[in-house]
């Protein structure tokens, strides 16, 4: 079955005509054009079936009936904004704060991981009467103007562009390309006191800490797992300045990491943010998100005397579509299942490291997972596209009908964030085509070697 209205040749040339050309479209140079999905599947104009490996946004699964019903029996009956009162937003507020600690109680439902993640700066703002925010290096959290000004992965390509005065950027806290990494006594510690330095530093010039923000794991920043007691040991720094901690679940949370329901939990239980936000996964695709503070910083907030109005946020169809989601989650087990397959594919990754020098380091938690490719292991040399003819990767995946992406400060490391309903058998899957792109890469690297030297073919 397809859903197609026009060719794909006339869609791309209407994208090209009427789409702004910074919105960059996955595969360029021969675009796939999606016509339908279900589950961990999408499908091609002609039927062809991809396996998603990309889609964190598809949590519980492309098209899941039950959330696709949730959502189609509240618009029969009403969607109006939050100014109305109605039982969705106060039921689905009541269960996404059961799954965070106690002092995390307060919600604010808005439309997008960049709405949620700009109304966070606000309140850190506001709460704390302070101006300066200390953000990772390659760090991602948004699209809108201030969140541009705390992504260094997005405005370290602004060369004509000066960096926000009271923005301060620390080391990711990445332990096998980072400044400290595995072998250092203690990574967190190191990571943490370069915090510490910033703070002092910024009272010197007479500024003051509103807040400190990151991922609670970095995913466009390499699919980076900060080392265990990181975060405590910055949220102390940070708190004693008088900021406020601000952890960033867009593409994490909801169960992904699989031993835990948020990815900053997996700091410890003595751990907690006082800002939490979430998109991407919280709607399965429906444009919803949430901010959710504690009670102090949500009164600073509503001090300020203006009023917070949303229009979409937290309507009653997107909270109907949240706790649909919720409920598969829980039905399915897919938080237990991304612990299992997650494992499952890191140890087949891990196999493949054996066997290949080209895969330099494999790391993650649950179904949130990095493959990072070097040219020399020592030297920690990345296999990009510019240097590298291997990297292709993600191309000749697709040619194997498997779709994956590529990020990190190099472009070399292959992200894995697919559906939670994705099993073991997609996992051998991909990784038997890894293995086999990665096979005919060192293949051909060694013919041309051996042209070089002898000037003939082995």
């Amino acid at each position: 079955m397809s859903a197609e209205i026009l060719e794909k040749k006339k869609t791309l040339d209407l994208r090209k005509k009427h789409i702004g050309p910074s919105c960059k479209i996955f595969f360029s140079h021969d675009p796939i054009k999606i016509v339908r999905a279900r589950g961990q599947y999408m499908y091609d104009e002609k039927g062809q079936r991809y396996l998603d490996c990309i889609n964190n946004v598809a949590h519980v699964g492309h098209c899941h009936p039950d959330v696709v019903k949730a959502g189609a029996e509240q618009m029969e009956l009403l969607n109006t904004n939050s100014r109305f009162l109605h039982d969705n937003l106060v039921l689905y507020a009541q269960r996404l704060q059961a799954t965070l600690p106690n002092k995390l109680s307060v919600c604010y439902f808005v439309n997008s991981g960049s709405e949620a993640n700009d109304l966070a700066l606000r309140l850190a703002l506001q709460y704390t009467g302070h101006k300066d925010i200390i953000t990772l290096e390659n760090a991602y959290h948004g699209h809108v103007s201030s969140l541009i000004d705390i992504s260094p992965y997005k405005f370290h390509h602004l060369s004509d562009v000066e960096q926000n005065q009271f923005v301060h950027v620390a080391p990711s806290p990445d332990v096998y390309r980072g400044k400290y990494r595995a072998d250092h006594p203690n990574p967190a510690k190191a990571y943490a006191d370069d915090v510490k330095d910033i703070i002092g530093r910024v009272h010197e010039k007479g500024g003051k800490i509103a807040a400190f923000t990151a991922e609670s794991l970095q995913s466009c920043g390499g699919q980076v797992i900060p080392p265990p007691g990181y975060f405590q040991q910055v949220a102390e720094h940070v708190r004693q300045a008088g900021g406020v901690f601000i952890a960033d679940e867009v593409q994490v949370g909801f169960g992904r990491v699989g031993t835990h329901f948020w990815a900053f939990q997996l700091q410890g239980a003595d751990f907690v943010p006082d800002i939490v936000t979430m998109g991407k996964p919280i709607g399965n695709g429906h444009p919803m998100s949430c901010v959710v503070t504690t009670k102090e910083v949500a009164e600073a907030f509503a001090l300020s005397g203006m009023e917070y109005f949303n229009t979409f946020g937290g309507n009653p169809v997107s909270c109907a579509i949240g706790l649909a989601v919720l409920d598969v989650i829980v039905k399915e087990d897919l938080q237990g299942n991304a612990l299992r397959v997650g494992q499952y594919l890191t140890e087949l990754l891990e196999k493949q490291k054996e066997k290949h020098p080209l895969i330099g380091d494999v790391r993650g938690r649950g179904l949130f997972v990095g493959m990072e490719l070097v040219k020399d292991r020592l030297k920690l040399t990345p296999a990009t596209a510019e240097n590298a003819e291997y990297f292709l990767f993600c191309r000749r995946l697709k040619e194997q009908y498997i779709l994956l992406s590529a990020d990190g400060p190099h472009r070399n490391v292959l992200k894995f964030k697919p559906p939670l309903c994705f099993t073991s058998e997609d996992a051998d899957l991909v990784v038997e085509k890894i293995d086999h792109i990665l096979t005919g890469s060192q293949s051909c690297k060694m013919t041309t070697l051996y042209q070089q030297e002898v000037g003939g073919v082995p």
